[in-house]
């Protein structure tokens, strides 16, 4: 039951997240802020246009969008809500989690190198160069919570690990900024990219989806919105008493995805984006942070023993 609860209260906090994104944004910088659902239209008006396929691609193309929506949705039948396990769970489900993306967002690679565009093929490089920073901060975070909690499942990583000893007070709010920013670096954006430039030579993810039009774009921005909320979960859960009544938490649930969305807002207005050279170098520093938490980890837990 809390599954479900959880399932559609991710649903509808993924349609309003760009919207508050965007309203912390404009409020920041002195703007009249859009309205809250004003991305929902955008996508409704996609939903109306006719898609159109460049001759030069293939079924690969126009597959990809369709593979990367349903990794997210797959993806986030894994997440564990208010203390339940996810509609999956099994040991190593969060190494499981991790691949599921990576599939999705392979094929959204190749299907950009399918338009033979070149401004697609160098988005696309930086896109899976990105990934492939960024994938040891995840895995060495998650190592860290596993020897913490010693489950390797998200449901029993996350039912262990609460403010409840003094190391959970070190790592959870480390684990909670690498989890934050690997959500900018996922969705591509500030300050690794800027999801509202028109140069192709410094764009990302917004040159790879160029091609893309009406519906097939419109997926892409949906699943999009749904993994910005399924990090806000990840880092939700390390927050919620799993023995609240489930009214507290869907309401505390609610308010961190909220706060999640502002905050994210906040940096983006406040961080200016990276150079593209020094993109590398600081998705590689998320990476020490986490192998410092790891070996923390190891030395508190009596696993390293230093002499």
């Amino acid at each position: 039951m809390m599954t479900v609860i959880g399932i559609i209260l991710t649903l509808i906090l993924s349609v309003l997240f760009p919207g508050i994104i965007a309203i912390t944004k404009a409020k920041v910088s002195g703007r009249k802020p859009p309205f809250i659902l004003q991305p929902l239209f955008d996508i409704l008006r996609l939903f109306r246009k006719t898609t159109i396929y460049s001759t030069t691609t293939s079924f690969i193309f126009q597959l990809a969008p369709l593979v990367y929506f349903a990794s997210v949705v797959i993806a986030l039948l894994f997440i564990p809500f208010f203390g339940d396990t996810g509609v999956f769970s099994f040991e190593g489900d969060f190494v499981f989690f991790a691949y599921l993306l990576a599939f999705g967002k392979f094929f959204m690679i190749i299907g950009a190198m399918d338009t033979g565009s070149s401004f697609e093929g160098m988005g696309a490089n930086r896109e899976a160069f990105y990934s492939l920073l960024v994938e040891p901060a995840y895995f060495l975070l998650m190592g860290s919570l596993a020897l913490l909690s010693n489950y390797i499942s998200f449901a029993g990583l996350f039912s262990a690990l609460h403010f409840n000893t003094d190391l959970a007070y070190l790592v959870i709010p480390v684990s909670v900024y690498v989890f934050l920013f690997i959500t900018m670096i996922e969705n591509s954006r500030m300050p690794v990219d800027d999801p509202k430039t028109h140069l192709e030579l410094t764009m990302v993810h917004e040159v790879m989806v160029l091609d893309n039009s009406a519906f097939d774009l419109a997926l892409i921005h949906i699943a999009g919105w749904l993994k910005f909320v399924i990090y806000g979960t990840l880092i939700a859960n390390f927050l919620i008493n799993g023995q609240e009544s489930t009214l507290i938490k869907s309401l505390e649930f609610v308010g961190i995805n909220i706060l999640f969305a502002v905050l994210i807002g906040v940096v983006e207005s406040f961080r200016a984006r990276n150079k593209l050279a020094k993109n590398p170098q600081w998705i590689i520093m998320l990476s020490a942070l986490a192998i410092i938490v790891f070996i923390t980890t190891l030395i508190i837990t009596s696993k390293l023993i230093l002499n």
